[in-house]
């Protein structure tokens, strides 16, 4: 499975200029600033890690609580959910579902 497409569109959003707007989500510019800050490690960064740990397609990413939350879909069909410390990017949990 072939992961660098998404992971290459992941990074061009991540480091993509956006204004702020009515249409962008509230969480979406704390998260922004919180990296421009150094107060969170950069998303690619956590994602490459994540990839690095188990390979696959990635499902999904998200920023809760001071947590980014990554799932892989593994070659073998295991979904697998790495939850990370936003503010140090240490790996929290890893989770494994069928």
């Amino acid at each position: 499975m072939n992961v660098f497409p998404a992971l290459s569109l992941l990074l061009a959003l991540a480091s993509a200029p956006v204004a702020a707007g009515p249409s962008q989500d509230p969480e979406q510019q704390v998260a922004r600033r919180a990296v421009q800050q150094g107060r969170y490690v950069p998303l690619e960064s956590v994602v490459r890690d994540a990839l690095k740990r188990h390979a696959g397609q990635l499902l999904e990413v998200e920023l809760d609580d001071g947590v980014y939350e990554v799932e892989i879909l593994r070659a073998d069909g295991l979904v697998v959910e790495l939850d990370y410390d936003a503010r140090t990017g240490k790996l929290l949990k890893t989770e494994l579902d069928d």
